[in-house]
């Protein structure tokens, strides 16, 4: 699946908030190296170059879309085209942040990828991860229903464009505290204001729609996008000054060994 960097920086501040937190609750001081995995189009690399100046940095994403605008933006920072679920820094160059923002939900196989992670760590190092934890939501269960409600729905079924729930912060506590001297784990949801049920479509056909429109011809996509707003509209009321509020929760967790 291809991401496109610029319908989703359309919301560039909106995403970045839940990101710029996450950089905040990282107990790693003056580190040498810092990864951003699945960086995008550099929006959270800028956060970690604020955060750090001394360090290096550098940026991983699985989408070269992604990687040419981040490297637009920043020049001088390394980003790479890489697979983020079997990277591993140089052995010869330690890295002591691990930070991904918005990437993990769409990758399977927790229970080895993260404790993987944190042991390519150095004692005090820590790995930061943020995941939309939306999928029972209006937004998403309104997917759901326009994927299964059209000619299109096997092709929908077939290629798995629906997310799998995440699981409980429980269930990740337990994974990682074996591996790790502390893990603190939080669960936030953001309410951002949307220009109404359009801005709603807008947000997701940078994200989470992608799998579902990635299946459709150009027709077709007119379709399923009509549906989807009718299946979400009920469940967002219009606020006194016309716009409706995206509710958003999100999964974080920082594991420092």
């Amino acid at each position: 699946m291809d991401w496109s960097a610029k319908q989703y920086v359309k919301f560039e501040d909106e995403r970045t908030r839940p990101a710029r937190d996450l950089v905040a609750a990282i107990p790693t001081r003056d580190p040498r190296r810092v990864v951003d995995l699945g960086c995008g189009p550099g929006n959270t690399t800028e956060l970690l170059l604020e955060a750090y100046p001394k360090a290096e940095i550098v940026g991983l994403d699985s989408s070269p879309d992604m990687i040419t605008n981040a490297r637009a933006r920043m020049a001088h920072i390394r980003f790479e085209v890489a697979d983020l679920t079997t990277w591993k820094p140089d052995p010869a160059a330690p890295v002591d942040i691990i930070y991904s923002n918005a990437v993990f939900q769409w990758v399977p196989g927790h229970e080895t990828i993260l404790p993987r992670l944190i042991h390519l760590l150095p004692e005090g190092g820590t790995l930061a991860i943020q995941m939309p934890d939306n999928v029972g939501e209006p937004s998403h269960i309104g997917m759901r229903e326009a994927g299964r409600a059209g000619p299109w729905a096997e092709r929908i079924r077939a290629a798995g464009a629906d997310r799998e729930p995440l699981a409980s912060p429980a269930w990740y506590y337990d994974l990682l505290k074996p591996h790790a001297a502390r893990v603190d784990i939080w669960r936030t949801a953001y309410h951002h204001p949307m220009v109404g049920i359009e801005g709603i479509v807008e947000w997701f056909k940078g994200s989470a729609l992608r799998p579902y429109l990635a299946q459709l011809d150009a027709s077709e996509q007119a379709a399923f996008l009509d549906l989807y707003r009718k299946a979400i509209t009920p469940h967002y009321p219009v606020a006194a000054d016309g716009k409706v509020l995206l509710a958003f929760p999100r999964l974080f967790i920082v594991a420092t060994r």
